[in-house]
């Protein structure tokens, strides 16, 4: 497989699984609840594309700079951190589902402004800067704004009926241990490179 095609794939698959369960899906079915489908969609995947440009930029400048192996283990103990975070679970605030609920302006501003200011420093966004430390820039930066945009678009579309035949902790559980596998695989990666 080509390092973009590695890249992509790679990228769309973690942040995909980091998505579910994730605060942006809440909000994502917020707003699907008050505009229609496309514009939110639209919203998310500007806001999305953008946030993860910055992401892959930051990634892919420490990568150049700094010794892969050390960075291989780094990403591995973050991973393992993602998938602590996954399983801790994220939770709209009460603020940020009064401003999803009561935007009047237009759809695709309003949700993509929602979208880009709670993704920054999100377990997404620190997920995208630590691929794009192993791979390049511009698979990561595209798999990761498909996997999140197709994340949310299945939290618009069939989030609902999940919600009510699939438990939340079976959902956090599967992707903490994607996270957790991944974590691991860097950090043997890591440590076989130093020794």
């Amino acid at each position: 497989m080509s390092g973009f095609l590695a890249a992509l794939t790679i990228s769309f698959a973690v942040i995909f699984v980091a998505e579910l369960g994730d605060k942006s899906q809440l909000m994502a079915m917020t707003f699907a609840t008050r505009f229609r489908p496309l514009p939110v969609l639209v919203g998310i995947t500007a806001a999305t594309a953008l946030v993860h440009l910055v992401s892959v930029g930051i990634g892919y400048g420490l990568g150049a700079a700094l010794p892969t192996d050390w960075i291989s283990l780094v990403a591995g103990l973050a991973f393992l951190a993602f998938g602590a975070w996954t399983l801790r679970g994220d939770k709209l605030t009460d603020d940020e589902k009064s401003k999803a609920e009561k935007s009047t302006g237009s759809a695709i501003l309003a949700v993509g402004g929602a979208f880009f200011l709670a993704e920054l420093g999100d377990k997404t966004m620190l997920a995208t800067i630590t691929l794009a430390t192993q791979h390049g820039w511009f698979g990561t930066w595209i798999g990761s704004t498909v996997g999140m945009v197709a994340a949310d678009a299945l939290a618009i579309l069939v989030g609902r009926y999940l919600g009510r035949h699939l438990p939340e902790h079976v959902i956090k559980w599967g992707a903490a241990a994607l996270f957790a596998i991944f974590g691991i695989w860097l950090i043997a990666e890591g440590l076989i490179g130093l020794s």
